[in-house]
Order: C-alpha cells, then structure tokens, then sequence
C-alpha cells in the first residue's frame, strides 16, 4: 500500500518549498501518493490545488481582517480536502495563520494523522508564546535555524534543523545573458527593484522604492531600472513600473539578481537569494501604522529584520523599517555601491560571510525536510 502525503502551501513562497519537498520526497520514495493544496509550482509537480487559496498572502492586521471571511473559507475548504485524501502526515509550510488554523482543524476531527509544519514562525522575533501554541498543535516542527530549537525544548516538541532553503535551491545565474538580452551595455549600472510577492507589499513598499530607483537614475547616464516581477502580483507591478523600467518574470530571476549592480528589496527571502547572486541588497519595509505599532512596542524584539542582518548581528544589508523608510534613505545607501567598486565589493564579502553562518554549501533544506517527514512517518 502507497503512503500518502498532504502539503499545504498557502502563498508563493510556501509553493516554492512544497515544490521543491514535493521532488525530494519522491525521490526517496517513488510510489508516494501526494496531495496538496498550494500553487502554480506545486502543480508542476502534479499536485493540483484541492482548495482555493487565492488572495490569502496578507500581511498586516487590517488587511488580515479585510480578508477574515476568505480565509476561514479557505480554512475550512482545506481541512475538508484533508479529510477525503485520508493521508497518514500533513506537511503545514510557512503562512502561520492560515497553516496554524488548518492543524487545529485537521487535530480535531482525525487525531491519528500526524502533522509537520515546515519553517514555524519567528518567535526569536515576535511572540515567544507560539512556541506552546504549535507544540500543542503538530507532531514535529522542520525550521530553519538552530537558535529557534531552545525555544521548543519547555514543550518536547521534536525539532529539525533544515538551514534556509534559499540557499539549497541555489542555481548561479547568468548576469551578462540577460544584460545582453535587454540591451544593456556591460558597464551600465543596473538598478533592481524588487517590491514583494504580496499585494500589501507592492502597494506600500513598491512606491518608496520605484522613487529612490528614479533618484538614482535621475543622478547618472548608465543607470538601468530593471524589476523581476513575481507571478501572483505582475499586474500590479507592471502597473507600477516607471516606463524606463524593464520587466522580467521570476523564471529570469537569478540571471536578474546575478546582473543587478545594487537591488533595492522588500524584506523576506529574496535578500538572501539576492546575495547569494553576488549583488548588494538595499532593503526596505513598510506594515500599516496599526500593525507597526502593535509590532514596534509589544511584539517585535530583534535588532534587524533581514535574516542576513539577524545571522550576522550587525547590519550587513543596509535596512529601513517602517519610519526610516524614505527613497531619500533608500537612494542614499544605494547611491555608493553605484560609484565606488570597493564599497561594493565590501558589503558582497559582508554578505557571503553572512551566508556561510546561514548554512551556504551544506546539505539543501528540501532534503533535509523529506528525510525528517519519512521519520516521522515511520515513527
């Protein structure tokens, strides 16, 4: 008898890891069934979505309460789907809200299946209580750095470290293919953008960027905007491309970052897959005021918001958060990496001394991850 598999994946980053899991499980194990619920990569795959996950990347509490009725939908389409697949694990990636409610779901109505959730949320950061929360919830936690295990030990709640999975699905790109495919000259200065996956991001965080992106281009001759826009919000960041700028889609994505001369970046996993490119990241974020200030006096208790500042405890990546992000600032921090080679080539080497205290070159994350959901499987 075949074992069978659920993945949930509630947004663009959660598809990419279930992609990516979804390879390495059949790897080991060829006959597996798996199910999901998830997004285009997870179908490519052959795991077609059993529920509607669309508009559920929000970020923020008023977004989080615009979409409330949505999500409980898809809360509730998702928990249904479980049950008829009758599998044995369900893999929860990412997305803590939305995953957090599907275990609950699922515990209560079939205890027996057992439930792994796949990169928990950064209680290092906010909210040290969801420790207990997701130890009374699931079977077994896969996360991506050593410093979050402490804070599960008071629960016995099994732990296994998988290191970021950026850096496993690292793929070197080509930077002078696609400068050449936009006609760029070899010497221009290339200026990414990078505004977010979510919608919230591009609508608060895409417009500061675009501007210092236009400062920077107002200032010399060779600059070229470039922005790779992500599948879920393309139509949003195309709409707010200035018309200099040239488009590319995420399949160009690590030819984009390896050809970028600095990128200006929403914070999230893309300032890790920028670096790990070679190119300096400048990175920025905005949540809406409520949310901030929720965040900023009772939640929020590390110094940096971009893992590669928290892996290095210092501010390799220059970063402004929410009142510090301006274009002014953005441009500033930017404009030096465009002029002076060495203070570029200083911030890559901060960067790739950041990136080998995360974990570059060992063993992927996804491997890591499938071998820990068979363990628990066969436990």
């Amino acid at each position: 008898m075949s074992r069978r598999i659920f993945l949930v994946a509630a947004e663009s980053s959660g598809d990419a890891l279930g992609a990516d899991l979804a390879r390495e499980l059949r790897a080991r194990l060829p006959a597996l069934d798996l199910f999901g619920v998830g997004g285009p990569l997870m179908a490519e795959e052959g795991i077609e979505s059993q529920a509607d996950i669309s508009g559920l990347a929000v970020l923020g509490f008023v977004d989080g309460l615009k979409a409330y009725e949505r999500v409980k939908r898809a809360v509730a389409s998702t928990v249904a789907a479980i049950l008829a697949a009758k599998p044995e694990a369900v893999v929860l990636i990412d997305s803590w809200g939305f995953t957090l409610r599907v275990a609950q779901g699922v515990r209560a109505a079939a205890p027996q299946i057992k439930l792994i959730k796949y990169i928990g949320p950064q209680v290092w950061a906010t909210r040290p209580g969801r420790a207990k929360t997701l130890a009374a919830t699931v079977d077994h936690l896969i996360c991506i750095h050593d410093f979050e295990v402490p804070y599960y030990a008071p629960y016995d709640l099994p732990c296994t470290v998988c290191g970021h999975p950026a850096l496993g699905r690292f793929k070197a790109g080509d930077g002078a293919a696609l400068r050449a495919r936009q006609g760029f000259e070899p010497d221009d200065r290339v200026v990414l953008v990078l505004p977010g996956s979510r919608a919230s991001e591009i609508r608060r965080v895409g417009p500061t960027l675009w501007r210092a992106a236009e400062m920077l281009d107002a200032a010399r001759d060779d600059v070229r905007l470039l922005v790779v826009a992500a599948r879920a919000v393309r139509e949003a960041v195309v709409a707010q491309a200035p018309p200099a700028a040239r488009v590319v889609d995420e399949r160009e994505k690590e030819d984009a970052f390896a050809a970028a001369t600095v990128a200006l970046a929403a914070s999230g996993t893309v300032t890790t897959e920028v670096a790990l490119q070679g190119a300096p990241v400048i990175v920025g974020y905005k949540l809406g005021w409520f949310t901030w200030l929720a965040a900023r006096w009772f939640l929020f208790k590390a110094k940096y918001a971009s893992l590669l500042n928290v892996a290095a405890d210092a501010e390799v990546a220059p970063e402004f958060i929410q009142t510090r992000f301006t274009a002014e600032n953005i441009a500033a921090a930017a404009e030096p990496l465009l002029n002076d080679e060495a203070a570029r080539a200083e911030q890559v080497r901060r960067q790739d001394e950041a990136l080998a205290l995360m974990g570059r070159g060992g063993t992927p994350a996804a491997q890591i991850a499938a071998d820990a959901v068979l363990k628990v499987l066969g436990r």
